[in-house]
């Protein structure tokens, strides 16, 4: 059901090219007034946070945005046998919308009216505007009203001058108040005239059609409306009808004074957006002499730079300057602003992103189109990646990069009345226009020059303007004579051949080729993370990637389980590959568990906790992948002296916290005494004297520590070397050879104490540790193994004397001392040496990963359980 709620809230959006925020409501079949063909049109109500909109139920016939900031009031009429539960929605242009046949009325009204009122309430300065009913005036808000023979006006100069004396000083900045195309009308030609005529025949069809179907964003859009588009929008029109369309409009009013705040808070800094930006302006229609001014540089300069500071995720990308130039050609600069909102978080979604994501979904969507309509074409060319890596350009720039600019803006025109569907239909008529030649060409590169030469013959005769080179071109004019297309054709033919896909359709396309996309991309990134980790390590491939899988998993499951919490953020499409997925220390726990070979019982997680705490070096509390990959690599494949260094580490700062060094005392554990026998009896009566191997012991390590050119790891106090001790004890248990392990590690530990006991008292008399290792004397002999060693180290005063209180400060024994230490023993040696599988873990751990959320050890739960063994 969740599954199919957001399937409908995705089409709604891509239907109506809403905001992503918008969150659909209801969904009612009603019928809705037409005055135009004066009768009832059966259809579908949906209502969403801030709009109310109607698609009729026949394809085309009509659909209708209401955006709920145009509400002047909703309210029902009398139920008659004509007009079954009517209801009346009044808007601030003097029309109103009557909604007939709808199920459950009373219920939907309070719910719009509630909603409606949430609108009112965050749009004071609308509410205001209500209050005084200033119906007279040509425009309210964004409701951009287009009227005979006067100019709309969108609020823009009144907001600016609103937000400047609400912060008591002006702009720094002074921003473009009317289109570049306005400021740098080009003088004309021969052609000029008829041009001329043709644009007053246009403007009088639309004011024809405004009379009729209604002027604002909340007028009745038919198929009449899309022919009229097809023919191109007059000159005069095309910025305010873009802002319609897009409803770019009502951003506009929303957020009066937003664009002016963003230019005074992102101009002037530094960032590599902002480099990038510097690199393109003059790259961008350099033909066009709005740009070649600095006039039309700068407004572009401000624009860009205010959506990369607005959103940071897209920045800045290629395309987007293009694009925006053209924008600013024909809409004023904070109209500019909102319509490149409109079209990069609505209109073509994940298009302008570091991966491009929208754009390849969209070319896998164009490859199925192709293989449906022109199946000759799709048959001669049995590799289409090649058709759709040369329209990618089509689809980033709407054509705007490689057809004449006064063709390509009447594509732009069809973009913001029908979406993506213009594009892909557009670009089936130009492949079948070029069919014959593309079948009979030979590689890729006369495929290319084939579609190139093509669109740079695209002309538009009826443009009032004079023709406009476009630097992009393919080709130089002096290439052979190609026959000429009238753009008006192009994109009849495109809606007459191709135009039969609805946007239901085209989204359910996006769907299931965005699935096949984004995995490719998830298998770049992986191969990419294998090809940076597997130099350092020495898992075998395989299961290295077993263990990325494992590791990614890790993260989706907990994005699945907490759908509120910063994990879903956490991952980072445009950081290096190795760093886009990162866990915390509870996800850490759950894989230790699962695939680590040191499982130590209930110190398990204390364990898994050190172990992250060792590997967050820069502390944001989140690992990498490379982080585990070389962490498990030591304690499967590491030599015995590695993995002690490992466990060495795990016990001393940063990975032992000041908390578990004061759990415990170091002398209530009897394991740890210092008067233990170091002179132990073998099963085969022999004896070994560990005094004697004590002092070669520090002999050896002094002599070392000259020659040692790796950084030496800090010294281990006495209650870190506790819980050291700890953890070998629980690492050994139902371990086969169980009984050695702990004999060995008890002579071990006892030995240690006499080391560091051996360095505390060189530190309080000024003498090194190895002076008082000559005087070591056995005190108990081979015949009297259990007698109990009570004289461990003497001094030259105080021969006699019991051994000292450990002063905790003082005590303390190095790594050197411990690996030493351990090497003695056999037992101890074979237990971190024996190989050790990964593979198995990695079986059990597929099988068992979801069992740990399901079987109630979630994330909260889980770590609630184990804090107390955290002592």
């Amino acid at each position: 059901r969740d599954l199919e709620a957001r399937a409908q809230n995705e089409f709604f959006r891509a239907f109506f090219r809403l905001p992503r925020k918008e969150k659909l409501h209801e969904v009612v079949d009603c019928s809705l007034w037409t005055p135009f063909s004066r009768c009832h049109t059966v259809g579908r109500m949906y209502t969403s946070d801030s709009y109310i909109c109607f698609a009729s139920k026949e394809n085309g016939c009509c659909n209708v945005i209401i955006p709920l900031r145009e509400v002047i009031s909703i309210e029902k009429m009398e139920d008659t046998s004509l007009l079954p539960n009517p209801i009346i929605v009044s808007i601030r242009s003097k029309m109103a919308f009557q909604f007939i046949e709808l199920k459950d009325r009373d219920t939907l009204v309070e719910n719009l009216l509630q909603r409606l009122k949430e609108v009112n309430s965050s749009n004071p300065v609308h509410c205001n505007n209500l209050q005084n009913k200033k119906q007279n005036s040509p425009a309210f808000g964004s409701m951009c009203v287009l009227r005979d023979g006067e100019p709309a006006r969108l609020g823009t100069e009144a907001s600016q001058s609103k937000e400047r004396s609400e912060c008591g000083k002006e702009s720094s900045y002074l921003l473009n108040a009317e289109a570049l195309r306005s400021d740098f009308h080009q003088s004309g030609t021969a052609g000029l005239d008829f041009g001329k005529s043709r644009e007053q025949i246009k403007e009088s069809l639309w004011d024809d059609h405004f009379v009729e179907y209604g002027r604002t964003v909340c007028m009745f859009r038919t198929e009449k409306i899309r022919k009229l588009v097809a023919m191109g929008i007059p000159e005069s029109l095309r910025g305010k009808l873009w802002l319609l369309f897009s409803d770019a409009v009502t951003d506009l009013a929303s957020h009066p004074g937003y664009y002016v705040h963003l230019v005074e808070a992102s101009m002037g800094k530094c960032c590599m957006a902002t480099e990038e930006i510097e690199r393109d302006l003059h790259r961008s229609l350099p033909e066009h002499p709005a740009f070649q001014s600095e006039t039309g540089i700068a407004a572009l300069r401000r624009v860009l730079t205010a959506y990369a500071h607005r959103n940071p995720k897209i920045g800045y990308c290629q395309s987007m300057n293009i694009l925006t130039s053209v924008l600013l050609l024909y809409a004023k600069e904070e109209e500019a602003f909102w319509l490149l909102v409109a079209v990069c978080e609505r209109m073509l979604p994940d298009y302008f992103n570091h991966r491009v994501i929208g754009a390849q979904v969209d070319q896998s969507v164009f490859e199925e189109l192709i293989k449906e309509q022109l199946p000759e074409l799709a048959e001669h060319m049995k590799d289409l990646t090649t058709l759709a890596s040369i329209s990618l350009s089509w689809f980033l720039t709407l054509f705007l990069s490689i057809m004449p600019l006064e063709s390509a803006v009447n594509v732009v025109d069809c973009f913001f009345y029908d979406g993506i569907k213009a594009i892909f239909q557009l670009g089936l008529a130009i492949l079948e226009a070029n069919a014959v030649d593309l079948c009979n060409s030979k590689d890729d590169g006369q495929a290319l020059m084939i579609l190139s030469r093509f669109l740079e013959h695209v002309k538009n005769e009826e443009s009032p303007l004079p023709p406009i080179g476009n630097h992009h071109a393919f080709f130089s004019d002096d290439q052979e004579a190609s026959p000429v297309t009238e753009i008006a054709n192009l994109i009849h033919d495109s809606y007459e051949k191709f135009g039969d896909h609805s946007v239901a359709q085209i989204e359910h396309m996006r769907y299931k080729h965005r699935i096949r996309v984004l995995q490719n991309h998830e298998d770049t990134t992986k191969q990419n993370v294998l090809r940076v980790v597997i130099p350092d390590v020495s898992i075998l491939p395989e299961d290295l990637e077993e263990l990325y899988d494992l590791f990614k998993r890790e993260h989706l499951i907990r994005c699945y389980w907490d759908m509120t919490s910063p994990v879903i953020e956490r991952h980072d499409p445009s950081r290096p590959y190795a760093e886009q997925y990162r866990i915390d220390a509870q996800q850490f726990a759950n894989l230790y568990r699962l695939v680590s070979p040191w499982t130590c019982g209930e110190h398990t997680d204390v364990l898994a906790q050190r172990t992250f705490q060792l590997l967050d070096e820069n502390m944001d509390r989140l690992i990498e992948f490379k982080g585990l990959a070389s962490c498990l690599d030591v304690m499967y494949n590491g030599e015995m002296n590695e993995k002690i260094k490992l466990l060495y580490k795990l016990h001393i700062p940063p990975a032992l916290t000041e908390n578990e060094r004061d759990s415990q005392s170091p002398l209530k554990n009897p394991l740890l005494s210092t008067s233990r026998p170091l002179v132990i009896g073998k099963a085969n009566g022999d004896a070994v004297d560990y005094q004697k191997q004590l002092k070669q012991m520090l002999k050896d390590l002094a002599k070392e520590k000259d020659t040692k050119t790796e950084k030496e790891l800090p010294k281990m106090s006495q209650r870190e070397f506790i819980q050291f001790c700890k953890t070998l004890y629980s690492m050994f248990h139902e371990d086969p050879e169980e009984n050695d392990l702990y004999q060995a590690i008890a002579t071990v530990t006892t030995l240690l104490l006499q080391i560091g006991e051996v360095g505390q008292r060189g530190i309080s008399l000024g003498s090194g540790s190895d002076e008082f290792a000559e005087d070591l004397q056995p005190e108990a002999s081979a015949s009297d193994q259990d007698a109990v060693f009570t004289d461990t180290v003497k001094t030259p005063h105080h021969k006699d004397s019991q051994p000292s209180p450990v002063t905790e400060g003082d005590w303390t024994v190095s790594f050197e001392h411990i690996l030493a230490s351990l090497l003695t023993e056999q037992s101890l040696v074979n237990f971190f040496e024996k190989p050790l599988e990964l593979k198995p873990k990695l079986e059990n751990a597929k099988l068992n990963q979801y069992s740990l959320k399901t079987n109630g050890m979630g994330c909260q739960s889980r770590g609630e359980h184990t804090k107390p063994n955290m002592q």
